[in-house]
């Protein structure tokens, strides 16, 4: 359904956990959003907000009496299909942090309630509004020569950017590892340039405990034209960037760190363009479930390619 243009739109954040800064600092650039409600199951994560919004210690709570239009599930991956689920039961629509959820089954089933609810299902893939990713986008449409190949390296240290949210580092409630948690967004950005993509190969590398730390994705898109997505969770620092290759041979790149030398500073710019994305596609009542299942469907096939039981 829309949302008319003259009314702000009321959103309400389920999950308070190392992302939801972004969030709330994002809402205070965009007036055409309110943030009218929070929810967390710690009371003291609820404090700094007893003067601004409406709190709550569960979602259910939330989706019954806070009158909002729109939820962020800022949730552990593995409850985001329960979260989601009953917010678009309720006809409210969902703005998710990736992924959509932890199994692609779950994922399909949240697409057909939102389309039987009429309700917006947005998964946010944060990276696709960085200012660098977006100046390498209006480079590429404007060359002469197409896409031949384009590499997206996605590599970190997971203990680091995981914060006080240490459920990262448990693969059941994290959907799995590197693939699940990063390979959404660098599959994403694959997307982004070269539209629907399929799976050619999978190296994936997995610790003692059999978590993928580290792997390497191949995906194939028009005929001739090739990805590749590095993924890792146990690297020495952070890169994140998109290296496009034309038929010509010229090379063009993105990093996007780059002007933002705080730890995780590109997220503050980054989450002000999911908010406006977000709330654009919901005024516009569009059926926004298609990247989040698509980069699911991806993570699903990478581990069934290496033979990891899904």
């Amino acid at each position: 359904m829309t949302r008319p243009t003259d009314l702000p739109t009321r959103v309400g954040l389920i999950g308070l956990g190392v992302i939801s800064k972004f969030y709330v600092a994002a809402f205070d650039r965009l007036p055409g959003l309110e943030l009218t409600a929070v929810c967390d199951l710690r009371p003291a994560a609820l404090e700094p907000f007893h003067d601004t919004a409406k709190c709550y210690t569960g979602h259910a709570e939330l989706l019954a009496d806070a009158a909002v239009d729109a939820v962020v599930v800022n949730v552990p991956n593995d409850t985001h299909a329960t979260v989601c689920a009953a917010a678009l039961a309720a006809g409210v629509a969902v703005c998710v942090e990736k992924p959509l959820a932890t199994r692609v089954e779950h994922g399909h089933a949240l697409a057909a309630l939102a389309r039987k609810r009429h309700a917006t299902l947005f998964t946010s893939f944060h990276r696709r509004y960085n200012s660098a990713v977006l100046r390498l986008l209006e480079e590429v449409s404007a060359a002469d020569a197409p896409v031949r190949s384009l590499t997206v390296r996605y590599l970190e240290r997971i203990e680091d950017h995981a914060g006080g949210d240490r459920w990262y580092l448990d693969a059941d409630r994290c959907g799995g590892g590197c693939v699940a948690d990063n390979g959404p967004n660098a599959f994403d950005l694959v997307r982004l340039f070269l539209g629907d993509v399929d799976l050619t190969a999978a190296d994936v590398v997995r610790d003692e405990l059999g978590t993928d730390r580290r792997a390497t994705v191949a995906l194939s898109a028009a005929p001739g034209v090739t990805a590749r997505v590095e993924l890792d969770w146990s690297y020495d620092g952070e890169v994140k960037d998109v290296t496009v290759e034309l038929a010509d041979g010229t090379r063009l790149f993105a990093d996007m760190l780059a002007g933002h030398p705080e730890f995780k500073g590109s997220l503050w710019h980054e989450y002000v363009g999911v908010l406006t994305d977000f709330d654009a596609r919901l005024r516009g009542g569009h059926d926004a479930s298609a990247d989040g299942l698509a980069a699911l469907e991806l993570v699903d096939a990478v581990y069934r390619a290496e033979g990891a039981l899904r």
